[in-house]
């Protein structure tokens, strides 16, 4: 653990308008200047903007002060170093990212969970109001296949509060974080985690599953190089390379689910942008699926599909 520090306002400020010059001449977003501050120090982001560092009390009061970092001011600035020269992500810096209404851990092991998966849980709940048995699998078993950070199957207990949920990963790495984050959102007791491969270890729910939710791999493997170094040179390469044509897990996904899901089902999966068409014809070829929907993210591009499973 890197060791605490306490420096004058006027010194933090100095560093941020370094950190910002710097930021410019690197090409990374200044945005993350103030990000990386307010992660690591008690400090306003009104104050920041307006051009002072004022510390935050807890009485609500903002006065001038000595800001107490999480570790030292040369530490931080190795931080920020790591971001400029290695293309380090910001959220692996501060070890944590915001998600939805959630704060979660994250680290190498876990993929950054990005806003627009967000709305996958909006889709799930929208899904389930216009079900004709809406109420019997809100109160059912949902599982989050390849959970990473666990983001999907919080965002689930949050929003299913009678729903038993499931989260499945086969890193134990990455089911350590998972469960951490559920420790933190106070969800630990709504939420089974098990360390295997897709559906493997949940033979014990064959026929049980109200819905299969999940963010897979779906980067084809010959892109995967092409991707941004923040991305290919630090997120597991295991929850982007999706195979030859990216759809190496979503075949898995679309074939096993009709084992595990109850009649009526939900099936709603994220992808790549591009790929609606080819995961609509996996489940059309099952031939179990119906109301195939390819949905779309607030950038208007294919970004998810939902199925209903019927037998």
């Amino acid at each position: 653990m890197a060791e605490s520090d306490s420096i004058l306002g006027a010194e933090l400020w100095a560093w941020r308008e370094k950190a910002l010059a710097d930021a410019h001449g690197a090409g990374v977003d200044a945005a993350e200047v103030d990000w990386l501050l307010m992660a690591v120090a008690d400090v306003d982001r009104l104050s920041l903007r307006l051009g002072t560092v004022r510390q935050r009390f807890p009485s609500g009061s903002l006065r001038e002060s000595h800001i107490t970092l999480r570790y030292s001011l040369a530490e931080l600035d190795r931080r920020w170093q790591q971001r400029l020269t290695q293309r380090t992500p910001v959220q692996y810096l501060v070890g944590e990212t915001p998600w939805r209404d959630l704060m979660l851990t994250v680290s190498p092991a876990v993929l950054i969970p990005r806003p627009e998966t967000e709305l996958i849980i909006d889709l799930a709940e929208a899904a389930i109001a216009r079900s004709p048995i809406g109420d019997q699998l809100a109160q059912g078993i949902w599982a989050d296949l390849g959970t990473g950070s666990g983001a999907i199957a919080l965002g689930l207990a949050q929003t299913f509060p009678s729903a038993q949920i499931l989260a499945v990963d086969f890193s134990s790495e990455a089911l350590a974080i998972a469960q951490e984050n559920a420790n933190r959102a106070g969800l630990q007791n709504r939420i089974t985690f098990y360390n295997g491969s897709w559906f493997e270890p949940l033979a014990f729910y064959r026929g049980q599953l109200s819905a299969v939710v999940s963010n897979p791999p779906y980067i084809p493997s010959a892109l995967l190089p092409t991707l941004q170094p923040e991305v290919i040179n630090h997120e597991p390469a295991s929850a982007l390379d999706g195979g030859d044509d990216g759809l190496n897990d979503l075949r898995i996904l679309a074939t096993q689910a009709p084992k595990f899901l109850v009649p009526g089902g939900l099936w709603v999966v994220e992808m790549m942008a591009g790929q609606g068409e080819a995961v609509q014809e996996l489940l059309e070829a099952q031939g179990c699926y119906r109301d195939i929907q390819v949905c779309l993210d607030l950038a208007g591009r294919d970004r998810f599909v939902q199925a209903i499973y019927a037998p």
